[in-house]
């Protein structure tokens, strides 16, 4: 089966009175995705006793801030595009964010929220994070509608095709790789992975979370962080060894020889900084007993 995206990138385009109303698929896919993901952060706060409110009143915080950092980060480390017209990174239009980006800022958003609100740090942001990664796997589909986010040639039947104007060379070069030639689908793998790692904080987080029998209560508040971090980050690291289009340390493109892929040397730092902090949780008493007051 092969994957190939729409030829318009624009869900909705129309004028109206003079002004262009435009809807990206992008845009559009990731409100779908922060959506669903408030949706099952709001039914785990109210499992654990607080007011579902809290969830959407930090959703319009998290929105802002995670794009903002998305955008930060991905022009910090492509300053060199952006200099000659520093007002440019400031039209998203153009394309360029990251996720790592995001993740940062939505977890300041976390610890503004929940001083403003004087809710219990760690414990709020177990509520909060299967939601993050339901959210990054929903939004990945967005690089499917751009034509992004792909990895070198493949012949795997269920490939994804990329347009000429799409890709990065030298895989524009139609003469070397001819229309036909397929990508791998990077996109759904680190989709299908995120889902799965979902899949597995839920079913840790019930099984030995808060809400566990108390004989079977394992995980402290904090612990959902630390293995979201984990998870995530080994999956990137591998996904992002088959893209093609990497954020180097160096640019955009081709196959990173000579740089680092920046994304890989973010889910190193993570997957060990995790581990040490997971440990360190283990070295206190375990906290997670008592059930939160409603809020």
């Amino acid at each position: 089966m092969v994957l190939y995206p729409p030829d318009d990138p624009f869900l909705i385009s129309f004028t109206l009175f003079g002004f262009p109303i435009v809807v990206r698929w992008y845009g559009a896919i990731i409100m779908t995705g922060a959506l669903i993901a408030a949706l099952l952060a709001s039914r785990r706060a109210v499992a654990r006793g607080y007011h579902p409110d809290h969830v959407w009143n930090q959703l319009m915080l998290g929105l802002i801030l995670g794009i903002a950092g998305a955008r930060i980060y991905y022009v910090a480390f492509e300053w060199e595009r952006f200099a000659p017209n520093p007002w440019s990174a400031f039209n998203l239009t153009t394309g360029g964010i990251a996720i790592h980006g995001a993740i940062i800022g939505a977890l300041i958003s976390t610890v503004i929220y929940t001083r403003y609100a004087k809710l219990p740090y760690w414990d709020w942001l177990d509520v909060c994070v299967p939601g993050f990664l339901l959210a990054q796997s929903i939004g990945r589909w967005g690089n499917f509608f751009n034509q992004e986010a792909y990895g070198r040639p493949t012949d795997l039947p269920f490939g994804l095709r990329i347009d000429p104007e799409y890709r990065v060379p030298p895989y524009n070069d139609l003469t070397t790789y001819p229309i036909t030639t397929l990508f791998h689908p990077t996109f759904l793998y680190e989709s299908v992975w995120n889902l799965a790692g979902v899949g597995l904080l839920l079913w840790l987080d019930r099984r030995f979370g808060r809400l566990a029998p108390p004989e079977q209560r394992r995980l402290n508040p904090g612990d959902l962080l630390f293995l979201y971090g984990i998870i995530y980050s080994s999956g990137r690291f591998w996904i992002e060894g088959l893209r093609i289009d990497s954020l180097c340390a160096s640019g955009i493109g081709g196959s990173c020889e000579g740089s680092i892929r920046v994304a890989q040397l973010v889910s190193v730092i993570a997957i060990v900084l995790c581990t040490i902090l997971l440990f360190l949780n283990h070295r206190r008493p375990f906290a997670g007993t008592m059930a939160a007051e409603p809020r």
